[in-house]
Parts: C-alpha cells; structure tokens; sequence
C-alpha cells in the first residue's frame, strides 16, 4: 500500500510540475500585432560604397505633420523617424554636401523647419532625440537639407535614394506635402584607378574582362584613348565579343578614326548577328551612319 501512495504521489508531482512550466511558458509569450511605426531598412551602394539607413516609420494618421505645434515641430530636434534612433551606416568615408564624413555608423538627427532641415550626424546612435539626453560634442557632420513640395501626399514617413550617378546618390526624406534631401559623394576613380593600376598595368594575369572593363572605364571618364583602345584590342585578341567590339569602335569614334569605328562597328554587327541580340545590331547601325556621315 505504501508503494502504491509513493508512485501516486510521484506521478501527481510530476504532472503538477509539468502543468507549471506550461503556465510558466504561456504567461512569458507575448503576443505580435503591426507595430504603429513598422522599421524598415534601405541599403544602396553609391560608387563603390555601401550605404544603410535602418529607421523607423510613423503615419500622419490625420495629424497635422510639420510647422508649429504640430507632430514634428519647427525648430526643434526630430529623431527623424520614430522608435529608436534613425541610423546611417557607410562602408568607406563619404562627404556629405561636400563636407566629410568617416566610414562607420552615425545617428542621423534633423531639425526640420519650412526652407530647410538641418541635418545631424552624431557618433550616438542611442542617444535619444530630446534636448536634455543629446550631446552636441558628439556631433560628426551638420549639413543644411533644403525641403521641396511633394506632388503627391505621403502619407507615411519615408528615407529613400534618389538621383544616383556613378559617384553621388541623394538621401530623401518625405512625409506629408515636404520632402528634404541631401547628397552623398563617394571616392570612385581613386579605387578604380588602383584596380587598373594593380590589376592591368602592373599585373602579370590580366583576363579580356579586365583588359574590358579598363578600357571602359577610361572611354566613359575621359581618360586616354590610345590607351583604352590598346586594352580593348587585348580583349579582343583571342575571342571577341560583340558588346567589346562595339566599344572598340566608340572608342575610334571618338579618336576621330572614323573609318576604323566603322570596321569595328561592322564587326560588331556581324557578332550579334549570331548572338540574336537586335539592341546591338541597331547601336552598330547607328553608330556606322554617323561615323559616314563623319568621314565626308
């Protein structure tokens, strides 16, 4: 009888622990609905350096957004965004409308106003947005931001890039009717010119699409034609493509060698011909009218 009451009772315990661990886990879930403010994140590589904006978004909702005694006042420092601190992340040094900036990850605070938001960039990225908690000392970068009237509402608060070229990229920020922007500038020819420098100049294993894209380079910057068309021809030595034959005769083109961009350029032709793609075969064409009409 007594064995009987002993493996009762180790039974009824067991259940009785088992039944608190489940209570235990069911008391410490928590349960997951949208956030107001959702956090998202924006990566574009500028040039050759990657830049990351991790925010997150508040909507109007009906509020009135920016002016005085509104959701985001004039004059007064904004965490630009909502939640946690807004960060900007850059994998090389950047300058900022002209001023520069080190690689590494910053807070990016604005004082937003009607003709322009000033722009902040603090070493904090926790530092919070409100006047007592923030340390100016900290501070990297302050640039002006000049704001624009957006053709449509934005309803919710939005970080993007916009008008990227090879080097620079703007950061645009809109919400509402207002949108302010400011741009980024990224080192490109230096790191490019030392890949040519230690890959094709100096280098003892330099592939066609590195003799390519050398060349490439040098046709769209300005740089040494004699020297983009020796790397070209190098490409194109052992197995021609037309896309490289086709940049080939650009390049005579703009040395003035009409006669000889408009062999290339039929070469060119020819290849893509056999390769189907109808693009090249009219930017051959093309390219053999003007180069007629030049030889005159």
């Amino acid at each position: 009888m007594t064995t009987i009451l002993l493996k009762t009772s180790r039974a009824l315990g067991a259940t009785l622990g088992l039944s608190g661990l489940l209570l235990a886990s069911s008391a410490e879930a928590q349960i997951s609905t949208p956030q107001p403010s959702p956090k998202s994140t924006v990566t574009q590589r500028v040039g050759l350096t990657d830049v990351t904006i991790t925010y997150s978004r508040p909507s109007a909702r009906g509020r009135a957004v920016f002016g005085d005694k509104t959701l985001v006042a004039y004059g007064k420092r904004w965490r630009t965004g909502a939640n946690a601190t807004t960060t900007i992340k850059f994998s090389d040094d950047v300058t900022l409308e002209g001023k520069k900036v080190p690689a590494g990850e910053y807070g990016i605070y604005t004082i937003p106003n009607k003709a322009e938001w000033l722009v902040v960039l603090n070493k904090s990225t926790k530092q919070g947005a409100d006047v007592d908690g923030f340390k100016d000392d900290q501070d990297v970068v302050r640039i002006a931001a000049k704001t624009y009237k957006l053709g449509n509402k934005a309803e919710t608060f939005t970080i993007n890039f916009s008008d990227l070229t090879p080097a620079t990229a703007n950061v645009d920020m809109q919400w509402e009717l207002t949108g302010a922007k400011f741009k980024i500038g990224t080192e490109v020819d230096a790191k490019v010119m030392a890949q040519i420098d230690e890959k094709v100049i100096k280098g003892t294993a330099a592939t066609p699409n590195d003799y390519a894209a050398a060349a490439v380079y040098y046709l769209d910057n300005n740089k040494d034609p004699k020297q983009a068309l020796a790397w070209i021809q190098k490409a194109n030595e052992k197995d021609p493509k037309f896309w490289n034959v086709h940049t080939e005769a650009k390049i005579r083109m703009k040395m003035k060698d009409y006669k000889g961009a408009a062999t290339a350029a039929e070469q060119s032709k020819k290849l893509a011909l056999e390769g189907k793609n109808a693009d090249y075969v009219k930017m051959n064409e093309d390219l053999m009218l003007e180069a007629k009409k030049l030889t005159k």
